[in-house]
C-alpha cells in the first residue's frame, strides 16, 4: 500500500541460530550419533546468551528427533539404528509355520530377545473382552513381556488369548516353542487365518517411558493387533508400544 515500506529481514531468535549450527554439525557428522553435544553451560559462555536460550535450542533439537535427554546426564545425538519391522512378512505362515521367530525377519545382525515374564490365567480388560466377545467370567491367558535388542529394550507387548483355547497347553508356558504362539494356536485347531493391526503414533506415559528408557520428546508407535482364525473368531489380541525412535516400519503388497 502506498506509504508503506517493507521491514527489514529479521534475524532469526537466538536459540534457533544456535539449533541450526548444532544441526549442521549433527547432519555433517561433526557430532555423530551417539555424541554428547555441548551443555547449556558451554552453549551459554560460547554465544553469549541467557541459559534459557541455549537450552530452548537443545529442546527444539530434541522434540524435531535428533537429540535424546538424559537426567543428570545432557543431551546426546540419537543414534537411530533401526528395526525394520515388516508386518507383511512377520505374520506370514511361511515364516511362523517353518518354525523361526516371527522377529527373525526385523533384528538382522542383532537379535531381538524377548524378557518374558510367567504367562497367567486372568480376568481381561474391558476392551479386550468386549473385541473378544467373551462372556462375563470368562479369562484370557496373558503374556506380558518387553523386547529388548543389545540390551536395549525397545517394544513392550502384552499378548491376551482366549483361555478356553490355550489352557493346559505350551502357551500357557514361557518357552511356547518353535514357531511361536501361532504354530501351537494351529497345532489346537484354531490357526490364525486373518489379522488385523491399528497402528498410531503418541507420546508415551511415564510408565511406558520408564519401562523403555526413553528420553524426553520420544514418541511411541502404539500397535493394536488381532488375530482370528477361520470361523473368525479372535484368536489373539496383541498390545504393542514401540520406541519411535528405533523402528521404520515397512509393508509389502501385491497387485
Amino acid at each position: 500500500m502506498p506509504g508503506q515500506t517493507t521491514p527489514p529481514d529479521r534475524e532469526p531468535p537466538a536459540f534457533q541460530r544456535i539449533a541450526a549450527e548444532l544441526r549442521a554439525q549433527i547432519l555433517d557428522g561433526t557430532l555423530p550419533p551417539g555424541s554428547k553435544v555441548p551443555s547449556e553451560t558451554v552453549l551459554r559462555e560460547r554465544h553469549g546468551v541467557s541459559k534459557m536460550t541455549a537450552r530452548n535450542a537443545l529442546v527444539s533439537l530434541r522434540d524435531q528427533g535428533l537429540l535424546e535427554s538424559h537426567h543428570g546426564r545432557g543431551f546426546f545425538v540419537r543414534d537411530f539404528q533401526p528395526i525394520r519391522r515388516n508386518a507383511t512378512k512377520r505374520l506370514s505362515k511361511e515364516l511362523w509355520g517353518s518354525g523361526k521367530s516371527m522377529w527373525s525377519v526385523e533384528a538382522h545382525n542383532r537379535d531381538l530377545v524377548p524378557v518374558n515374564e510367567e504367562p497367567e490365567a486372568c480376568r481381561p480388560p474391558e476392551w479386550i473382552a468386549k473385541l473378544m466377545e467373551l462372556a462375563e467370567g470368562d479369562q484370557v491367558c496373558k503374556r506380558d513381556r518387553i523386547y529388548r535388542v543389545d540390551d536395549v529394550p525397545v517394544m513392550t507387548a502384552v499378548s491376551y488369548l482366549p483361555l478356553a483355547i490355550v489352557q493346559d497347553s505350551p502357551v500357557m508356558q514361557v518357552d511356547v516353542g518353535s514357531g511361536g504362539i501361532y504354530a501351537r494356536l494351529a497345532e489346537l485347531g484354531h490357526e490364525p487365518k486373518r489379522f488385523r493391526e491399528e497402528l498410531k503414533a503418541r507420546m508415551p506415559s511415564p510408565e511406558e517411558a520408564e519401562a523403555l528408557g526413553m528420553g524426553a520428546g520420544t514418541p511411541v508407535m502404539h500397535i493394536v493387533r488381532t488375530a482370528a482364525d477361520a470361523d473368525g473368531r479372535i484368536v489373539e489380541i496383541n498390545d504393542m508400544v514401540l520406541d519411535a525412535s528405533r523402528f521404520v516400519m515397512e509393508y509389502d503388497f501385491t497387485d
